[in-house]
């Protein structure tokens, strides 16, 4: 069954890709095969949020999940 995601994506992600896209992608399907389907390698994501929740990417997305993908922001 195929299920429909939101993806948010922040800072140099955006580069190359649309900042919010919608998805649709198998059930079961897990944040890490999101990150994967885009070419981000997960150890450059800093913050994976899922409906506004920070957590790992091993977390499977349900139909209507929003997925925020954030980078390590540098600052002085």
């Amino acid at each position: 069954m195929v299920i429909r995601v939101e993806v948010r994506l922040f800072a140099h992600f955006r580069q190359g890709r649309k900042k919010a896209q919608i998805m649709d992608v198998e059930e079961g399907t897990i944040i890490s095969d999101v990150l994967k389907a885009l070419n981000i390698d997960e150890d450059e994501v800093a913050i994976m949020l899922l409906n506004g929740r920070d957590g790992p990417a091993d977390r499977e997305l349900k139909d209507g999940d929003v997925v925020s993908i954030f980078p390590p922001i540098g600052g002085g």
